[in-house]
C-alpha cells in the first residue's frame, strides 16, 4: 500500500509516493499552458496513473496541499492564478483518481509549516514559502494556527505597502504582490529594460548587478516587514523561508534576515530567520504528513 503526498502549486504539481517495503520516490509535472481546468485535471490523471504504475501498489491514503481557497466541503472558491478552477469540487476529482483511498487535504502554507515544525523540532515557528505565489503558516505549541475549520493562515496577503503593486486578490501591496517569484522578476525586468529569466536574475544577483540587487532587496524587505509584524504578535522561536524561488536564489534568505534586523526595536528583536529545513519541498512533505494522518489541530 502507498501513502501519497501531492503538492498542487501554481506552476507545477509534485508527488511523493511512499510504498510499503520500497524506497520513496518523487516526481512532478508542469501545468498545461492552456489554463483550462479540464486540461489540468487530465494532466493530473495522467501523472497519477504513471506514479501508480511505477509502484504497482494500491493507494491507502492521499494527502494534498493546495494553494487555492476551499470551502468546508472541498470546493474551490478562489484561486486567482488558475481562475478556471473556481467551483471545482476537489473531493470528487480526488475520489475519481483514488477511489479506495482515504483523502485528506489542507492549505499548502499550513501544511508546510507543520512539516517544518516536525523536521526542525520547533514547536513555535512561522513559515513563508516564496514561489509562484506566497504561502505561509504558523505553528504554535505544535498546533497549526488558526486551526481546522477556521480558514488558512494567509500570510501572503498581509499588506506591507498600501500604495504597492496590485495583487491577484484585487488589493494593493500584499506580500505576494511585492515579493513572489513573478513579482521579483517583473521588477528586475523593468529595471533592466528587458525580460529577465530566473537564471538571469540568479546570475545577476550573484554578480551584484544593480537591477538584480534592487529587485531582490525590495522583495526581501517586503518579506521582512511581514515576518517582523507577525513576530510582534506571536513571538515564534524562528521564522523559516522556503518555496522553490527562495530555495533557488542563494543569498535571498540571508538578505531577508538583514532587512528584518533593520526593523528591530529595542528589547524586541525579530525572530531568527533562516532557510526552510525541507527547502522547496515543505508543502510536499506536509501533504505526506496529512496522508499519514498528521493533523493540523
Amino acid at each position: 500500500m502507498i501513502l501519497l503526498g501531492i503538492d498542487i502549486g501554481g506552476t507545477k504539481v509534485a508527488f511523493r509516493a511512499e510504498p510499503d517495503g520500497a524506497d520513496s520516490h518523487e516526481s512532478s509535472f508542469i501545468w498545461p499552458e492552456s489554463g483550462r481546468v479540464a486540461d489540468d485535471i487530465a494532466a493530473l490523471h495522467r501523472h497519477a496513473e504513471e506514479v501508480l504504475a511505477r509502484t504497482g501498489q494500491s493507494v491507502a491514503a492521499v494527502g494534498v496541499s493546495v494553494p487555492a481557497t476551499l470551502d468546508a466541503d472541498g470546493r474551490v472558491t478562489s484561486w486567482p492564478t488558475r481562475p478556471s478552477w473556481r467551483g471545482l469540487d476537489l473531493v470528487i476529482v480526488l475520489g475519481e483518481l483514488f477511489p479506495r483511498a482515504e483523502l485528506r487535504w489542507g492549505d499548502d502554507g499550513d501544511l508546510a509549516a507543520v512539516a517544518e515544525s516536525h523536521a526542525s523540532g520547533l514547536a513555535d515557528l512561522v513559515y513563508l514559502g516564496v514561489g509562484t505565489g506566497i504561502g505561509g503558516g504558523i505553528v504554535l505549541g505544535g498546533r497549526s494556527v488558526p486551526g481546522p475549520r477556521r480558514g488558512s493562515c494567509e500570510l501572503g496577503h498581509l499588506i506591507v505597502d498600501r500604495q504597492g503593486e496590485r495583487c491577484d486578490c484585487g488589493r494593493r501591496g500584499c506580500v505576494q504582490a511585492e515579493a513572489s517569484g513573478p513579482a521579483t522578476l517583473r521588477r528586475a525586468s523593468a529595471a533592466r529594460g528587458t525580460r529577465v529569466s530566473f537564471a538571469e536574475l540568479r546570475h545577476g544577483y550573484a554578480e551584484g548587478a544593480g537591477w538584480a540587487v534592487a529587485a531582490v532587496e525590495h522583495s526581501c524587505a517586503a518579506l521582512a516587514a511581514a515576518l517582523v509584524g507577525v513576530g510582534e504578535l506571536v513571538r515564534p522561536d524562528a521564522a523559516v523561508i522556503g518555496g522553490g524561488f527562495a530555495a533557488g536564489l542563494p543569498g535571498f534568505v540571508e538578505e531577508t534576515a538583514r532587512q528584518a534586523a533593520r526593523l528591530s526595536r529595542p528589547g524586541h528583536p525579530p525572530p531568527p530567520i533562516g532557510p526552510a529545513v525541507l527547502g522547496g519541498r515543505s508543502s510536499l512533505y506536509g501533504a505526506v504528513l496529512a496522508a499519514k494522518g498528521g493533523t493540523l489541530a
